[in-house]
């Protein structure tokens, strides 16, 4: 499956970045942090944030008033270009609206079918649905939320605590659980958020 990089302008991504076989979108202000880590095939967004012109120069300008963020423009243009793996970086910290905004995209992502990840110097955050398998993460701290509504969890295997079978919305019920074994997995009938602390 394609897959795609995007660079947003929140806290720089202090990591490595793997591009070898990515197409990486870069918005806007996180050209400053990210020009001299990762090749960056695309820049985009509006440029409120940036004091220089990227390169490689950017094939269109948004206006500043728009209804999207910069973030939600790239992502889109990703999944038009049939990208079905997206990771994401510099989405997290400095602007907590910007944060959760970012958690939407993940949202979005899993309801047109892409599997997309917020990777940040403490977590990797993905939505899903149905069966989800988690592998290689044995004595990792994940934790599992519901997202948009009531998820219900119809088997878990490989936690440390049994997740209930429905997570409330506005609950925190499932928060720092443990994986157990080298491959876990549950299904949920619902999105939920799955947050890996690295």
């Amino acid at each position: 499956m394609k897959t795609a990089i995007i660079l947003l302008n929140g806290e720089p991504y202090k990591g490595k970045i793997d591009a070898s076989r990515a197409h990486v979108y870069c918005c806007d202000g996180a050209y400053a942090w990210a020009k001299e880590k990762v090749r960056i095939d695309e820049n985009l967004g509006d440029y409120d944030s940036l004091n220089e012109i990227p390169s490689p120069a950017p094939s269109e300008i948004y206006p500043s008033e728009k209804d999207y963020t910069d973030g939600e423009l790239a992502l889109m243009r990703a999944i038009r270009a049939g990208y079905g793996e997206i990771e994401i970086y510099g989405g997290g910290g400095r602007r907590e609206d910007h944060f959760i905004g970012n958690l939407h995209l993940l949202f979005k992502a899993c309801e047109l079918g892409a599997n997309a990840a917020l990777i940040t110097n403490y977590s990797r955050i993905f939505a899903a649905e149905g069966k989800i398998v988690l592998r290689g993460m044995k004595g990792k701290t994940v934790s599992v939320t519901p997202f948009g509504g009531n998820a219900h969890i119809m088997d878990c295997e490989g936690f440390y605590y049994p997740m209930p079978r429905t997570f409330f919305y506005g609950s925190t019920i499932g928060i720092s659980n443990v994986v157990t074994q080298d491959e876990a997995s549950f299904t949920a009938e619902g999105k939920v958020l799955v947050f890996v602390n690295e």
